[in-house]
């Protein structure tokens, strides 16, 4: 009875799960140790969001949840009324969830939300967050009116995943007011918000961001600049190893079943189906002129774009979807697909194992996120780790990819880094922080209270 029982508490304490929840428990907190904390932040009592999309929406509608009063603006009336539409509807989620009364979700849209096409009622907001297509022609030329528009002091701030926000804030002719605000779809539940900061951003308009993210319920999570930031950046990488092992020989819902093994709620092909193709699409298309000419490129989701296939919204992507579909099955056509281009590259398909396919899978995020660290665009291994865990859904009882990454070690991590290079020189390159990691016997742990 009680021997037995204090036998598995000791179990417990001493598991490697139990130490990755406390580092998960303490990164929420750990991220608000910034360069710029004892900045007092400009006082926000009135935001502005550009775009009535999904994202602006939702970005809305956490705004409209904190108690603050909402501008939202958009080109057309019918793109206006369908976001106001989407307001309503995410309100009465949260209604039904406990979360709001009903008298209260109608105050919020009569009073505190001012759906316009007026651009210049922006002048209004403390700050303003655009939300618009992404592309940089169209951030450059809002940013370029909001310079105009906004108040003077008032944050301005774009929600862009991966574009130059150095190159936004210069548009604007006051980039010391300008920082990226990444929220993460649904932007009224995720909890990670990517605060990056520019070159020239002033340190109050940082504060301002993590403060509006403590205010929103989100972990805010300082990123330098580059293509990506720290997430997607990181996810571009290891997403480029789902797809090579898919043209070696793994099916979509192998590599699926495989990471869900792990911990995820749901594997890479799955989640593009969710997010729709079609976003990725965008971002190979920005990057093709620059794309090295070394690098193997994977076409089959290019093709299934071109086919209109975009996953969950089509009804067909990598998998089927729809009425008399059950469970997770592949789409044909993409198999289709899949054997010519496999054909095409001369490749004949090999057996992947679940454990070699999480391998892969994991060594590819982990080399990324080194570089991350590496160039500082992550101030910590922890930052990292909760970009992660609260945007990312790795899974909490192992830590983080960082705090994984200790598990296995610095020379562990080098040789198989090493051995997958043999296959794929270009890929697959040993960061140098590793090198180093492994020469001085250190931990990213170790770097975590800088």
């Amino acid at each position: 009875g009680l021997k037995r029982e204090r036998a598995l508490f000791f179990e417990c304490i001493e598991s490697p799960q139990r130490a990755a929840l406390i580092h998960a428990f303490f990164a929420e907190r750990a991220v608000a140790r910034i360069p710029e904390a004892g900045t007092p932040p400009r006082p926000v009592e009135r935001i502005g969001v550009i775009g009535a999309g999904t994202m602006g929406s939702g970005i809305a509608t956490a705004a409209l949840l904190a108690g603050l009063p909402v501008i939202l603006t958009e080109r057309d009336a019918e793109g206006l009324e369908r976001g106001r539409a989407t307001i309503a509807k995410n309100l009465e989620g949260a209604v039904k969830r406990g979360k709001l009364t009903a008298e209260r979700r109608e105050e919020l849209l009569s009073q505190a939300l001012t759906p316009t096409l007026d651009f210049g009622a922006l002048g209004a907001a403390d700050l303003v967050i655009e939300a618009a297509f992404e592309d940089m022609g169209v951030k450059r030329d809002i940013f370029a009116r909001l310079g105009e528009v906004a108040k003077a002091g008032a944050v301005l701030a774009t929600n862009t995943s991966y574009l130059d926000v150095n190159e936004i804030a210069e548009a604007s002719g006051r980039p010391q007011d300008v920082l990226g605000l990444h929220f993460f779809s649904p932007a009224h539940i995720m909890r990670l918000l990517e605060v990056v900061v520019a070159e020239k951003t002033a340190a109050d308009a940082v504060t301002t961001g993590f403060a509006l993210a403590k205010r929103l319920r989100k972990v805010a999570v300082r990123s330098g600049v580059c293509d990506g930031f720290i997430g997607n950046r990181i996810m571009t990488h290891y997403r480029k190893a789902a797809d090579y092992m898919l043209l070696d020989g793994a099916s979509p819902s192998e590599i699926d079943a495989a990471i869900e093994e792990f911990g995820f709620a749901m594997g890479p092909f799955a989640v593009s189906d969710l997010a729709g193709l079609d976003i990725a699409w965008a971002s190979r298309k920005r990057r093709a002129a620059t794309r090295p000419a070394e690098e193997r490129y994977v076409r089959v989701a290019d093709r299934l774009c071109e086919a209109g296939m975009f996953g969950r919204k089509t009804g067909r992507g990598w998998y089927l979807y729809g009425e008399g579909v059950e469970g997770r099955v592949e789409n044909p056509e993409m198999q289709k697909i899949l054997e010519e281009e496999r054909r095409a590259a001369g490749i004949t398909p090999r057996h992947f194992t679940h454990d070699e396919i999480r391998r892969r899978y994991l060594l590819a995020m982990i080399s990324e996120a080194a570089r991350v660290l590496e160039e500082g665009i992550a101030l910590r291994p922890i930052d990292i780790d909760a970009v992660f865990l609260f945007g990312y859904g790795f899974p909490r009882h192992h830590g983080g990819p960082m705090h994984y990454a200790d598990t296995i070690g610095a020379e562990g991590l080098i040789t198989g880094i090493e051995e997958f290079a043999r296959e794929d020189a270009y890929f697959w390159q040993v960061p140098e922080l590793l090198r180093r990691m492994a020469a001085e016997g250190t931990r990213f742990s170790d770097m975590n209270n800088r």
